[in-house]
């Protein structure tokens, strides 16, 4: 501090520009060689000085951010503690934003992370990092929640975030109930980041109660964009793997119910409520961590919304089957709605084969493919035998009801659209071709498996491997039954074994040099 009055800003500026902008990444022998010539006191001098040179703060700032992040430069914060504090005070956000970065460098650098994480909390910094987090630009709550995580990831750290007996950690609840929409959307985000930490976090999380905050914004239903973000966060937050085990024992998926079955409220934010409970739904541990009367009235309520076609948005239809796919991409949950739900079903499997909405089939395909279990593992594609015939039946029913008249008639119809279309087609086929009635169903037609087998329909990577996928199962399921026996199907199969020795990319033909023969010039 004392050498930052006679320091010649004109050389600093030039070296600290030169360092910032230099191409690569800068190592410790490069940071340690900038410091010896400009100590770390000096550069947070020259941050505290009042002079106005242009681009000075914005330069050291970047220099510093590239000395800390080595770890030779991050090592030597601890020693300059009251900087960091005086950087997380300050008013200046690109300051704010560096201080909030320096803590991350610490702990992810320091190698005693819990010796690091003591001295910042003894420190008073997790209260800083949360004013930062709060009232900070962009880039200033990105460092701060960074920050936050990497305390969090220290026992030290779960001790102050989450003191023993305290209902409050951090004062977030507090906070949450007298600070802007943004700050209480920036709480719950950060309750999002630290709940999918671990499922000792997600545990303390519960238990403080954290959880309400999202009930009390989805609940306000003052400000359709300020609900819309906390539900997108909890869309997020749904995708933890301890999210059935804690949020299903909130009322969280009864406020999703009542959002969803309400006129009311807006068809985005409906649409958003299903793919949530679809998400929240979507694993035996769920299913099974709820009473089935609530997971009933859930989806009967989703269904509600498919069987109102006519008079819902498209988009919200589309959400709607998304979330049954959701559910259905679990065995359990498959099983649950072929068997005691199976007039949704019906509905997503009338919408797959309906030429009527291109982007309303195009999502039941990928739900009825979910449902028969392209999400699944191999063991668990077929169901019990109750949710088998029903799937089935109503397959059956659907084709009988069309002017294609049989399931050979439709798949060849799905696999004839488009390219979007028959990804989803090849989805769908590739896990019913495990189905003997389906296997049989596909070997009637052989416009469908003479699709399956070309090499040039597609041209695109992620068509062309769905495309050999879909090849490859019915070769296998039709080499595995014994319809091999009979001559015709015998020939198919070795038609389809050689298709998938070719493999899913186009393989251009070996073309022979041939001799021309023409006439001479003649003068």
């Amino acid at each position: 501090m004392d050498s930052a009055p006679t320091l010649d800003l004109a050389s600093f500026l030039q070296a600290a520009s030169e360092f910032a902008s230099y191409p690569g990444a800068v190592n410790d022998a490069a940071a340690k060689e900038f410091l010896n010539r400009f100590p770390l006191p000096v550069l947070f001098g020259v941050l505290q000085m009042e002079v106005d040179v242009p681009k000075l703060e914005d330069t050291t700032v970047a220099c510093l951010n590239r000395i800390l992040r080595t770890g030779y430069g991050s090592s030597l914060l601890l020693q300059y503690i009251v900087f960091l504090q005086a950087g997380l005070r300050a008013s200046s956000e690109s300051i704010r934003c560096l201080a909030c970065k320096s803590v991350y460098y610490i702990l992810e650098n320091n190698e005693d992370k819990e010796a690091a994480a003591k001295i910042i909390i003894e420190h008073d910094i997790c209260p800083l990092l949360i004013h930062c987090l709060l009232d900070g630009n962009e880039g200033t709550f990105s460092a701060s929640m960074s920050a936050i995580q990497s305390i969090a990831k220290s026992a030290e750290g779960i001790n102050a975030i989450f003191p023993s007996g305290s209902e409050d950690p951090l004062e977030l609840k507090n906070i949450a109930g007298h600070c802007s929409s943004l700050a209480r959307i920036r709480i719950l985000a950060l309750i999002k980041e630290l709940f999918s930490l671990s499922e000792n976090v997600a545990s303390l999380i519960y238990s403080s109660n954290l959880l309400k905050l999202f009930e009390v914004e989805i609940n306000g239903r003052s400000d359709m964009l300020t609900i819309l973000s906390a539900l997108e966060i909890l869309y997020e937050l749904a995708e933890s793997p301890h999210s059935a085990k804690f949020l299903l024992k909130t009322s969280l998926l009864q406020l999703l119910t009542v959002m969803i079955s309400n006129d009311t409220v807006d068809s985005i934010l409906r649409s958003r409520a299903m793919l949530i409970s679809g998400r929240l739904l979507s694993t035996p541990a769920a299913l099974k961590a709820i009473d089935p009367s609530r997971i009933n009235a859930l989806l009967l309520t989703i269904d509600g919304r498919l069987n109102l076609v006519e008079s819902q948005s498209l988009d919200e239809v589309e959400n709607a089957v998304e979330a049954v796919g959701r559910v259905g991409s679990s065995a359990d949950g498959a099983a649950l709605l072929l068997t005691s739900l199976s007039l949704m079903v019906k509905h997503v499997v009338e919408l797959a084969f309906d030429r009527q909405g291109r982007g309303k089939q195009l999502a039941a395909l990928h739900t009825l493919g979910s449902i028969a279990g392209a999400d699944r593992s191999n063991e668990s594609v077929l169901l019990n035998k109750s949710a088998e015939e029903c799937l089935k039946r109503m397959i059956y029913e659907a084709a009988v009801s069309s002017p294609k008249l049989t399931p050979s008639g439709l798949f060849l119809s799905i696999l004839q659209q488009e390219p979007e279309m028959r990804l989803a087609a090849y989805r769908l086929i590739t896990v019913l071709s495990a189905r003997k009635w389906c296997l049989m169903e596909l070997c009637s037609k052989l416009e469908i498996t003479s699709i399956v087998m070309d090499a040039n329909i597609e041209d695109t990577k992620m068509g062309m491997e769905a495309r050999h996928r879909c090849c490859a199962a019915i070769y296998h399921s039709l080499s595995a039954s014994n319809m091999i026996t009979d001559a015709k199907v015998a020939n198919l199969a070795e038609q389809l074994q050689e298709a998938v020795k070719r493999g899913p990319y186009q393989v251009k033909k070996r073309i022979e040099a041939q001799p021309i023969v023409i006439t001479a010039d003649r003068f």
